[in-house]
């Protein structure tokens, strides 16, 4: 179920670095090099994947940009924002 802008904003105040972009929950990660930022990448592939719940990302180099969103719901849900968690703590 699509979350409103109030839950939203609500559960922002719990997940430092995420902001809403282009009505998708978007977050800059930056590493110290490649390899740390293809170790997230692999971390957080196996959380995915257990979730079924897969983001957009862009990798370049040392740096990560992650979306979460739900196409299904149209929209952030709390899948989005239980995955954005799982991420910050992996990082």
């Amino acid at each position: 179920m699509r979350l409103s802008q109030l839950e939203i904003d609500e559960q922002l105040k719990n997940l430092p670095g995420w902001i809403i972009v282009n009505e998708k929950l978007h977050k800059e990660f930056k590493f110290e090099n490649f390899n740390q930022a293809f170790g997230f990448m692999t971390r957080a592939a196996m959380e995915i994947e257990k979730m079924n719940h897969h983001p957009e990302w862009f990798n370049v180099y040392n740096r990560i940009t992650i979306e979460l969103t739900t196409h299904d719901a149209g929209g952030i849900t709390k899948n989005d924002i239980n995955l954005a968690k799982i991420l910050n703590s992996l990082a």
